[in-house]
């Protein structure tokens, strides 16, 4: 079957994602990967120069379906932003129950690679670092309509429920502690009738005359 450069290259990383989520980055040799993809291994080293190259272009496309996936489930669509916020925690059910998961790929990465000068490291830290800095957003929006005293720290705090969630998944399973985040999720936001209280305008003084 004839492929182009970019549809051989696309196919490679297909079967790079399923050979280094399900079996382990460094338990996976590139012989392994082009036998796989049923490519000759001077076709895979012309499209990516090493194995770490490969890696990299590996978390690389997770990293870009991540960010489409936690984008289409808090999707700014006319919904309260709690709501929005709560939505992210339905999808991540979803996300990680068996056998779509085993656990979240950055960071298995980030404990195969832990040398920070390596781009596929770089790229895990920088794929968690937006998941931050999203929730922050998310957080921001919703303060806009209910009293949250410290919006930085909620939005840490959701953090660590997502991070808690994958960390957990991979041992104890989706019907693990796993099965609580969204329950956790809803506890530490605001509930939903909080709205922000209307500045009172002081009545006008009237003056008495007498």
């Amino acid at each position: 079957m004839h492929r182009r450069a970019a549809e051989t290259r696309e196919h490679i990383l297909q079967v790079a994602h399923e050979l280094f989520y399900w079996q382990g980055i460094r338990a996976t040799g590139v012989d392994k990967v082009a036998a796989t993809a049923e490519v000759a291994p001077t076709t895979l080293y012309r499209l990516f120069d090493s194995k770490d190259d490969l890696v990299a272009a590996y978390i690389a496309r997770a990293d870009a379906h991540y960010r489409e996936w936690f984008t289409a489930a808090t999707i700014a669509d006319g919904r309260h932003p709690r709501d929005r916020i709560l939505s992210l925690f339905d999808a991540l059910d979803k996300q990680v129950q068996p056998p779509l998961c085993r656990g979240c790929p950055f960071l298995m990465t980030l404990a195969e690679f832990p040398d920070s000068t390596l781009p596929a490291h770089q790229i895990a830290v920088a794929t968690k670092a937006w998941v931050r800095s999203q929730l922050v957003l998310l957080v921001v929006d919703l303060a806009t309509t209910t009293r949250i005293d410290d919006p930085a720290a909620l939005a840490d705090q959701l953090a660590l429920v997502v991070e808690g969630v994958y960390a957990s998944v991979a041992a104890l399973g989706a019907d693990g502690p796993a099965r609580h985040a969204r329950a956790l999720a809803e506890i530490l936001l605001p509930p939903a009738a909080s709205t922000r209280p209307a500045t009172r305008r002081k009545a006008p003084r009237t003056r008495v005359t007498r």
